[in-house]
């Protein structure tokens, strides 16, 4: 008898947070961010790009610059050059070293799926609600 194929859909996703206390320190669309401030020079430019608020944008910088011993991000205060935001060295290795997390977890999560595939329907059955 023919296996089943149970892959519409399917697919191990593991996402790696790191916690402080009840805070999300660094997660993947923190690090998203960073990437997006070192692109754009700009906490509002990286905000726009990924379809935040300054405020929410802004939040995660801060919360992001609580969690860890020194700052991922700085900014510049307006001028004649006007303002900015960049990634300090701390942060470049931050987000290099959740990088290199999440590219482990990718290559975890290809070896481990094939255990789960079997187990999972082919679509959802949907809800009662």
């Amino acid at each position: 008898m023919g296996e089943k194929d149970n892959t519409t859909g399917a697919r191990l996703k593991i996402q790696a947070r790191l916690m402080l206390d009840e805070e999300i320190a660094f997660g993947p669309g923190k690090a998203d961010l960073l990437d997006a401030i070192a692109a754009t020079g700009s906490i509002s430019a990286a905000g726009k790009q990924m379809g935040m608020s300054y405020r929410r944008t802004w939040l995660l910088v801060d919360a992001m610059n609580r969690c860890f011993q020194n700052p991922l991000v700085e900014t510049a205060t307006g001028g004649v050059q006007g303002g900015g935001a960049r990634l300090t060295n701390y942060g470049i290795d931050i987000l290099q070293r959740y990088r290199r997390l999440q590219s482990d977890i990718a290559i975890l999560s290809t070896q481990h799926f094939p255990e789960f595939k079997p187990l999972l329907r082919k679509k959802p059955v949907p809800s009662s609600s």
